[in-house]
């Protein structure tokens, strides 16, 4: 037979679940955006590689970026060279700095 319950008995128990719920929704699992993976190439050899854009943390290949409405540029912390990467057109210039004055680097990626 079904045992009858009061109304406060039936609301605390409504309250106390719905109060789980949301704590375990609140203390969930954070979304974490994904990086987006460019391919870029050397117009010259021809070689290509990929890097990884987070829009979200503002890094390009763990490295800290500034991303700004039409540039990405970034230093990268292991050899020093700093990159420019225009959202628009995907060209990329690399600056190699170096006592004699340095390089300058163009190449072409494909943006998302």
């Amino acid at each position: 037979m079904l045992k009858r319950r009061s109304f406060a008995a039936c609301g605390r128990t409504a309250i106390a679940t719905l109060a789980a719920g949301v704590a375990v929704f609140a203390c969930g699992p954070a979304v974490q955006a994904e990086a987006v993976s460019v391919t870029c190439t050397n117009p010259y050899s021809g070689a290509t590689w990929r890097i990884a854009i987070d829009y979200d943390l503002k890094t390009v290949d763990s490295n800290p970026a500034s991303i700004g409405e039409t540039e990405i540029w970034w230093r990268d912390a292991k050899d020093g060279w700093r990159y420019t990467l225009d959202r628009k057109s995907g060209a990329l210039t690399v600056v190699l700095a170096s006592a004699t004055g340095g390089n300058f680097l163009f190449d072409q990626c494909r943006m998302p």
